[in-house]
């Protein structure tokens, strides 16, 4: 066996924004270092969950192991998310291998506050790799992984991947586009969509982090993109964050920053899925039962508190103007489209859909974005 240390020129880590290096390993992260300073700790953390990264390399190997620390999150004290990695294979998905060992942060849903458990390093082994000359390990869209070596068989040979050409998609949402209920990195909805599209991504959702932070808006407008996407305003009602008075001049604030390094890119701005509390009921929400309940009330909705029906309103309308004001590569999609009343049997929170949701979701997001007339077309 041979084990090849990271960072290695061969292995190429694609989806990242940027990389932390440390004497043991590399952690792939998803907004620019540059900013850092400015992250809550919440960022801080769900910044470095590699959702939508891959490793990529050539190689002619039998057999592939990745050796990872892992950090996993756990609410409570139920089981955490189901963490995996996808070995890729001349971009067809081989296999998929979960894996438990590692750290974990375990979350207390009522009160926010975690703990940290201590855990092991493993190696996370795929024998009978078919004849390779492309591989991909996608890795979790639900841990933190400190990647420390590729494992390959002693007479192997390994090299860096071909370039990629293909266009490039910057995607950012909340949880629902980091995914952290997928079956795996590969199957969360942008990288389902990614794939059918054949598009390079880079996945900047970050779980319950989606209020249109200028911090993101910098590093999305700093990062080379052939192609963009903003899926926004779930999070705005779950923490309550923004209101009537000051959605749109956020909303407007951040595409006007990242404008300033995109001015014509194609741009879908998507706004969001169905969720049954907070249709006609605004934030905050309730999530420690397991089922989402909408907190908000006659008084705050009065004082300006959104609803999601009045948040697709004000998206759309932003979109709208700006397309007026002589932006038209500026498009707007109503999440619903995306997922809707008949697919509630895989909304099993009233809020995050389940892998088989995400699935659909990115299945329905390239049939209208990639389309001939979509905004996406080539």
């Amino acid at each position: 066996m041979q084990r090849i240390g990271l960072p290695d020129t061969r292995v190429v880590v694609a989806g990242a924004v940027d990389i932390d290096q440390n004497g043991d390993g590399i952690i792939p992260r998803r907004l620019s270092n540059q900013w850092r300073y400015q992250y809550p700790l919440d960022v801080e953390v769900l910044a470095s969950s590699p959702s939508g990264v891959r490793l990529a390399f050539t190689t002619d190997s039998k057999s592939i192991g990745v050796e990872l620390l892992a950090t996993h999150f756990q609410l409570g004290t139920g089981e955490g998310f189901r963490a995996a990695i996808d070995l890729v294979v001349n971009r067809e998905l081989v296999e998929s291998l979960p894996f438990s060992e590692g750290n974990a942060i375990v979350v207390d849903a009522k009160t926010g506050s975690f703990d940290f458990v201590a855990g092991q390093p493993t190696t996370v082994d795929f024998a009978d790799v078919p004849d390779a000359e492309f591989v991909e390990l996608w890795l979790p869209s639900n841990s933190t992984c400190e990647l420390r070596a590729i494992h390959i068989d002693a007479d192997a040979t390994i090299s860096a991947p071909p370039p990629d050409h293909r266009r490039r998609w910057v995607h950012h949402g909340s949880s629902i586009s980091h995914c952290l209920e997928a079956h795996s990195g590969s199957r969360t909805w942008p990288s389902t969509a990614a794939q059918i599209g054949n598009v390079q991504l880079t996945n900047v959702g970050l779980a319950g982090q989606c209020h249109l932070d200028q911090f993101t808006a910098r590093t999305i407008r700093d990062h080379p993109a052939d192609l963009l996407s903003l899926k926004a305003g779930i999070n705005i009602v779950n923490g309550d964050t923004l209101r009537l008075r000051t959605l749109a001049p956020a909303l407007h604030g951040f595409l006007d920053t990242i404008r300033e390094g995109h001015p014509n890119t194609p741009f879908l701005v998507i706004s969001p899925i169905l969720c049954p509390a907070h249709e006609e009921h605004a934030g905050p929400s309730d999530g420690s039962s397991g089922t989402t309940v909408a907190l908000g009330t006659p008084v705050t909705e009065a004082q300006g508190a959104l609803t999601l029906i009045q948040i697709r309103e004000i998206v759309s309308n932003v979109v709208a103007a700006r397309r007026t004001a002589g932006d038209p590569n500026l498009h707007y999609l109503d999440g619903r489209m995306l997922f809707h009343e008949a697919d509630l049997a895989d909304l099993p929170d009233g809020l995050h859909p389940n892998g088989d949701g995400y699935i659909r979701m990115g299945e329905r997001f390239a049939a209208y974005a990639f389309a001939a007339d979509g905004p996406f077309a080539t």
